[in-house]
C-alpha cells in the first residue's frame, strides 16, 4: 500500500509517536508535539487528519460557534474546526499525490498549535 508507507515514513522521519490502528489509519498520541489523539487516514487521493476537540455542549451557544468560525478565519494555518455528530472536531485534508514531508509536518503542527492555543478559550464552553 503505497499511501500507507508514505505517511508512515513521514511519521517515522518526524519522530512522532503513532500506532497503526487499521489499514490506512494511524493514531498519533504524542503529547510532546501537542498531538493528543489525532487520527490520520489515507483514502487516496486524500489524507485526512482529524481529532476530537470536545463534546458539543448540550445547550447550544451561538458564542461558541462564532468563536470556532473566528478561529477558522484568523487563527488556523491548516484545517478547520467543525461539528461531527455530537463532537467538535479539528480536521485537515492534504492531497496525497502532492503531499511532501514539510506540508505534512506543517498540517500536524497547525493542529497541535490550535489545540494548545485554543484549549483555554474553548474550555469555558465544556459541559
Amino acid at each position: 500500500m503505497q499511501g500507507m508507507s508514505k505517511v508512515e515514513s513521514y511519521l517515522m522521519d518526524l519522530d512522532i509517536s503513532y500506532q497503526e490502528v487499521a489499514p490506512n489509519t494511524f493514531f498519533v498520541e504524542d503529547e510532546t508535539r501537542g498531538l493528543p489523539g489525532v487520527a490520520i487516514t489515507i483514502d487516496e487521493p486524500v489524507v485526512f487528519i482529524r481529532t476530537k476537540v470536545m463534546a458539543l455542549p448540550k445547550v447550544k451557544d451561538i458564542q461558541l460557534l462564532e468563536t470556532l468560525l473566528g478561529f477558522n478565519a484568523t487563527d488556523i494555518l491548516h484545517g478547520a474546526y467543525g461539528i461531527d455528530g455530537d463532537d467538535i472536531v479539528l480536521v485537515d485534508t492534504l492531497e496525497y499525490d502532492n503531499m511532501d514531508k514539510n506540508e505534512f509536518e506543517a498540517a500536524l503542527d497547525s493542529v497541535g498549535m490550535a489545540l494548545s492555543k485554543h484549549y483555554a478559550v474553548l474550555g469555558k464552553y465544556r459541559d
